[in-house]
């Protein structure tokens, strides 16, 4: 039926002059063109590389002449052209395509060194004979990727030593990772070294990063180390980020428009409040206290202050995860928490990307470095931006704790919201926040 329809189209072009030909260039590009893309032949890693895939360019021009040669003799529209006019423009055609295939490569080559196209840093963590195995040219062709800083890990065989030296290479990768706004981490060990792996996948787990695992020795020369766009099957994706550019961008459009927005209708809320913390007491309207966001990346959430100012000049909010009635909390600042209106202040964290409307609840820097530590997934909360609200505030967990238990149950629902999270439910979750704090119950904390 398909084939029917395409040479009834075709038919229907015939005798229109130039829209024969239209038509018949048409099919013919659209075969190409689809046989090299399905060969990989368009991915950045094969187009990077030098050489000119003769072969392919051939063979798949040689099936586009086959294909139009079929269509046409269904449409009966062989007599319309010229059996000499044919083999030209099919003997001529695959050397242009050549030639047009060598300057792209060319041009693309020069756009790489500039620096202007496949712009693309790597961070490769693992065993200096590893990593001396791949060179700089597989990298670009495998993974688009015109950087690579390495990192080499120690070959001491002393398990303690090994430990705490890992710890600490890795300990700069993540600051480097983060610096400079790496896309893709790759691990470059032997792959019987299971006792590595599974450290390096527990600390890569802090980044919202690609990670993956390359192949070892042992593993290429199975392979005879032919790198292709069709094998990237080699490499074992151990991390992927949880969101995509158009669900970022939807995310971050969401935050503005509807933070915007909460900002000017909460703003006489927010100028009382300022007002009576100042009436009440001396000491900062707005308290800051640095927490973990996006990546691990640390940023100074803000909230109305809430507790007395000590002897030596803090607040005490550094103990906020204590019960309400503590002895420092002020009589305004009990009646803001009750309401949740001392998180008011974090709009303008929401405004300036630092966190979103709806997301995993920030913890302080003490819990977050302890829980990484006792609860595996933790650090994983850390994929995506820390939120005013989150899933496991609206599900009744919105006093962060000390103990192991209820923070396991925060862990798996802020966990689930990462793997479904939808602007939909996030309007959802925005909804039942303004529902608990219209019934008067203490918000996120």
């Amino acid at each position: 039926m398909f084939g029917g329809g395409i040479c009834q189209a075709i038919h229907g072009l015939s005798g229109q002059g130039a829209s024969d030909y239209f038509a018949i260039g048409l099919i013919g590009s659209l075969t190409y063109v689809g046989r090299l893309r399905a060969r990989g032949l368009y991915d950045f890693g094969s187009v990077s590389k030098p050489g000119v895939e003769m072969t392919e360019v051939i063979v798949s021009w040689a099936v586009a002449v086959l294909v139009l040669t079929f269509f046409a003799f269904l449409a009966e529209m062989s007599i319309l052209f010229s059996r000499g006019s044919f083999l030209l423009f099919a003997g001529a055609a695959p050397v242009w395509l050549l030639v047009v295939r060598k300057l792209e490569k060319l041009l693309l080559a020069r756009g790489i060194a500039r620096g202007a196209i496949g712009r693309r840093n790597i961070v490769v963590v693992g065993d200096n004979a590893e990593m001396e195995a791949i060179g700089d040219r597989e990298y670009l062709a495998f993974f688009g990727a015109s950087e690579v800083t390495r990192f080499v890990l120690t070959d001491a065989e002393d398990p303690q030593l090994r430990q705490s030296s890992d710890v600490a290479m890795f300990s700069a990768v993540a600051n480097f990772v983060r610096k400079h706004q790496t896309a893709e981490v790759l691990l470059a060990v032997p792959w019987r070294d299971a006792e590595r792996i599974d450290f390096l996948r527990e600390q890569v787990k802090t980044l919202s990063v690609v990670c993956r695992l390359l192949p070892d020795a042992q593993i290429r020369s199975l392979t005879n180390f032919v790198w292709s766009a069709r094998q990237k099957v080699l490499s074992i994706e151990i991390q992927r980020p949880p969101l995509g550019a158009t669900a970022l961008a939807a995310k971050r459009a969401m935050d503005l428009v509807f933070g915007l927005a909460a900002l000017i209708v909460a703003m006489p809320v927010m100028v009382l409040a300022a007002l009576a913390i100042r009436l009440d007491g001396p000491g900062p309207i707005l308290f800051r206290q640095h927490r973990k966001g996006f990546s691990g990346r640390r940023f100074a959430m803000l909230k109305f202050r809430t507790m007395r100012v000590q002897k030596d000049g803090q607040t005490g909010e550094a103990l906020v995860h204590e019960a309400d009635n503590n002895s420092r909390v002020t009589r305004v600042g009990s009646r803001l928490r009750a309401f949740g209106i001392d998180e008011l202040p974090q709009l303008l964290n929401v405004l300036r990307g630092e966190m979103s409307l709806v997301g995993p609840r920030p913890h302080t820097l003490t819990h977050d470095n302890h829980f990484e530590k006792v609860l595996e997934d933790f650090a994983f909360r850390h994929h995506i931006k820390p939120g005013m609200t989150g899933w496991a505030q609206v599900y009744g967990w919105r006093d962060a704790t000390t103990a192991v238990d209820p923070t396991v149950q925060r862990v798996k629902l802020d966990i689930w919201y990462i793997n479904n999270r939808s602007l939909w439910l996030d309007l959802q979750i925005v909804m039942k926040a303004l529902c608990t704090v219209l019934r008067r119950k203490p918000n996120a904390s």
